[in-house]
């Protein structure tokens, strides 16, 4: 079956982010230049490139120079951002994204984006799916509820991720409001926000894959 299903946008979407995340740290790593870390637990961000006490970017790196690291971090988030695009629906589509994602997490690329790797991963795996499992514990009426829902939440999604990187990497506009530990909670509660709002994409972009699956049958 050709053309992308509900579960293949939000899949690759999230595959772009973790991609997106990947480069970001890895620029933030090259400016630090040709230093090792002192352990495998790094800030992304370097004291001297911080514009705020708490973007740090924290990451973890098996390399042991922040340039190579950076270098390694842009290559593979590059390479996750393609794959998440234009290679998803293949038979191991799914794999090598989680594959790549994994390389990415070693070299710098950043603690959240791997999770999110994973969930991307898992929902590829149920490209044009019958998507039995979702039939049975989601009833009708909340899966036409929810199928009208998968754009926006998606959407939302994209909007609070974008939005909190600038707020880790800058502070602001947080900042302006408000002192940097308030900042700092306000920012962490974004964290679980945005996890529910990718969860919950996934979930309705399930439900609408099978109300378009259940007018074909």
């Amino acid at each position: 079956m050709s053309g992308r299903n509900a579960s293949h946008t939000v899949a690759s979407t999230l595959g772009v982010l973790v991609g997106i995340a990947g480069i970001d740290h890895g620029i933030f790593e090259i400016l630090q230049g040709h230093t090792r870390p002192g352990d495998v637990m790094i800030a992304a961000i370097g004291p001297d490139q911080r514009f705020w006490e708490f973007g740090t970017e924290t990451a973890l790196t098996i390399i042991p120079s922040f340039l190579i690291s950076g270098i390694l971090s842009v290559l593979f988030g590059i390479l996750v951002t393609i794959w998440a695009v234009k290679f998803l629906d293949w038979k191991y589509g799914p794999l090598f994204l989680l594959t790549l994602s994994t390389i990415l997490f070693l070299v710098g690329g950043g603690f959240a984006p791997i999770f999110m790797a994973l969930i991307a991963s898992l929902t590829a795996t149920r490209i044009h799916k019958p998507l039995n499992f979702w039939r049975m514990v989601l009833p009708h009426v909340v899966r036409v509820f929810l199928a009208k829902l998968w754009r926006g939440v998606l959407i939302a999604f994209v909007i609070v991720f974008v939005f909190s990187v600038v707020v880790a990497i800058f502070g602001w506009p947080l900042t302006t409001f408000f002192d940097h530990e308030t900042a700092f909670k306000y920012l962490n509660t974004l964290s679980f926000v945005m996890v529910g709002l990718m969860l919950f994409s996934v979930v309705s972009g399930f439900a609408y894959d099978i109300q378009q699956q259940m007018q074909r049958e």
